[in-house]
């Protein structure tokens, strides 16, 4: 795409003559025909972001002379945005009000300076929130999804390009492989590599929404069978549980940060392929998962199981406790969470820990041993904990 020299060094926000330095020096990339184009405004966008953190020319010269690769990629993924328009322009054009379009941007991701300087080709983005608010979905919900897809979807966005980095762009330029070669290499496989997220985002998204759509209309049924379980607006009963391993610490020590991650993504993994059907990790934490099911017998009997499962170091210690949370912007909050996190520090290698809550649910093959009333941090009443092992004759051990 042909811009020209005026209207990148618009939208750059330098001066032409500073352009033109930047292009002199080798910084800045114009076309075979000399002229001004997106690609130049991706590296003159990168030169500018070099320079307001207070790098020099001659820096940056001198890693461009030695290692194009570091920015000729960028051409090949995205296009930079070109045409802009205010909060006032897009509430216009979609039917929201100016506010409202920056409470949403900001939502989305967008920072203070972007959501005053929106892309044209986010203005899409806009109408269709507008559709879903105009048929009637609330605008609490809304601004708590779009703060989910904000936060999920920047975090693969950041993963994709630091994972290309690791293992793509920094081991050629360990082999100091010639910039011209590097760069062409890079720029392809970039081509091919990134955009792939759109494609997996929208086939597992859809098959994840399947899923849970089916889950839901499982917890729809128990509802109509039981009064209690519908509660107040933005609040679920389920069961929680907490899961570290043991001695982690002392292992990062001894065997160094590699194996110790290691360690941890054989765990998180090991979880994630054996949880009941019901059951999810909602998030993970260095080595810490939690996880979010709605049957509590179901979730104590795995958890037993899999103690059983996987008696290898370092082995893992659970906590669960069951009880009504409040489910905002994607995460589980409120008392009942805390307690969870607080039980499972009580236990040792190996072992689940309950509350009364667990332990009066009707787990087949699970019997809960009282260990007496406790003190959790944060807690002013005791909690009574109870030892969760396999039951005698139930198959398990």
């Amino acid at each position: 795409m042909v811009l020209g020299r005026a209207r990148v060094a618009e939208l750059v926000g330098v001066s032409e003559s500073t352009l033109r330095r930047w292009a002199d020096l080798g910084l800045v990339p114009l076309d075979d025909a000399g002229a001004w184009t997106s690609g130049s405004l991706n590296h003159a966008r990168v030169v500018q972001r070099l320079r307001s953190k207070g790098r020099s020319l001659s820096d940056i010269a001198l890693v461009a002379e030695r290692n194009g690769l570091a920015l000729h990629y960028l051409g090949g993924v995205l296009d930079p945005p070109t045409e802009h328009v205010d909060p006032e322009e897009v509430a216009r054009r979609v039917g929201l009000e100016p506010a409202l379009v920056r409470r949403i941007g900001e939502a989305f991701g967008f920072s203070a300076e972007a959501v005053e300087r929106i892309s044209v080709d986010d203005v899409p983005l806009f109408e269709h929130v507008a559709r879903v608010l105009a048929a009637g979905f609330p605008l609490v919900a809304m601004v708590q999804l779009a703060r989910i897809y904000g936060q999920a979807l920047g975090r693969v966005a950041d993963a994709e390009v630091r994972m290309f980095r690791l293992y793509v762009r920094d081991p050629l330029v360990r082999e100091n492989a010639e910039a011209l070669d590097a760069a062409e290499a890079v720029a392809t496989l970039a081509a091919h590599v990134m955009p792939l997220a759109d494609r997996i985002i929208r086939d597992v998204h859809r098959r994840s929404l399947h899923w849970f759509i089916e889950q839901d209309a499982v917890s729809l049924v128990e509802q109509a069978l039981d009064e209690d379980s519908l509660l107040g607006l933005g609040r679920l009963r389920v069961a929680i549980a907490f899961a570290d391993l043991a001695g982690f610490t002392r292992l990062t020590e001894e065997q160094g940060d590699e194996e110790a991650v290691e360690a941890v993504e054989r765990f998180v993994d090991t979880v994630e392929a054996s949880l009941p059907d019901d059951a999810r990790i909602l998030k993970t934490i260095g080595d810490e998962v939690m996880v979010i099911g709605d049957d509590a017998a179901t979730l104590v009997e795995w958890a037993v199981a899999y103690q059983l499962l996987h008696p290898d170091e370092p082995r893992p210690r659970m906590g669960i406790h069951q009880g009504e949370v409040l489910f905002r912007d994607g995460d589980y909050f409120g008392r009942e969470v805390n307690k969870a996190a607080r039980v499972v520090a009580r236990a040792g290698a190996g072992e689940v820990l309950v509350t009364d809550a667990i332990a009066a649910t009707s787990a087949r093959h699970v019997a809960f041993q009282p260990i007496g009333d406790v003190r959790l941090k944060g807690f002013r009443d005791p909690t009574s904990l109870f030892m969760a092992r396999p039951r005698a004759g139930s198959g398990q051990g």
